[in-house]
């Protein structure tokens, strides 16, 4: 019997893709570590030292550090995420109750940029994401079109919407297309 072996190499969804019009441009995020953390109250003090950053307690409320960014997801939920290193090698030897996986491989991000950023998410978004209602550093986990993502909006002009890999081109084609419209 021949002895075979494959080396398979992941590759990212939405290589090459972006989009830009008068009002709003689309890109993919860069790469990023992605965890997925969920914890006790009693934990939240020893991982917010591991993490060099205060995580978010507040819904809609995020916090960055460095490169390092959480997002509230739920009450003893969050979304971690960091373009330069790895969080759950930070949080070896913690002590508390949680869990940390790593969801680097299931979620891209993609970046909406410009004056009119929140009306092409609003093309698939039900959420109110005036500044008023929705500020920078705001994040939700919320739906766009038929996929559920995270929404963050980075600055008052600039959203990162995590979607799952497999969602990815449905996500970037409905941005496109939403885009054109304006």
């Amino acid at each position: 019997m021949a002895d075979m072996a494959f080396d398979f190499v992941r590759q990212p969804p939405l290589t090459g893709r972006v989009h830009a019009s008068s009002g709003v441009a689309l890109t993919v995020a860069r790469d990023a570590c992605r965890m997925s953390l969920r914890a006790r109250d009693t934990a939240v003090p020893a991982l917010n030292e591991k993490l060099g950053l205060e995580l978010p307690r507040r819904p809609k409320s995020s916090a960055t550090s460095g490169s390092r960014t959480a997002l509230w997801l739920g009450p003893d939920e969050w979304l971690v995420f960091d373009e330069r290193s790895d969080p759950i090698t930070d949080l070896v030897c913690t002590q508390g109750l949680f869990s940390a996986v790593d969801i680097s491989h299931r979620n891209t991000a993609i970046m909406i940029t410009g004056p009119q950023a929140s009306d092409v998410l609003n093309a698939g978004c039900p959420q109110d994401l005036s500044l008023a209602a929705f500020p920078a550093g705001a994040c939700s986990r919320t739906v766009f079109g038929k996929a559920e993502v995270v929404l963050f909006r980075v600055k008052p002009t600039v959203f990162r919407l995590e979607v799952w890999r497999s969602f990815s081109t449905y996500a970037f084609d409905y941005l496109t297309d939403a885009a054109k419209s304006l």
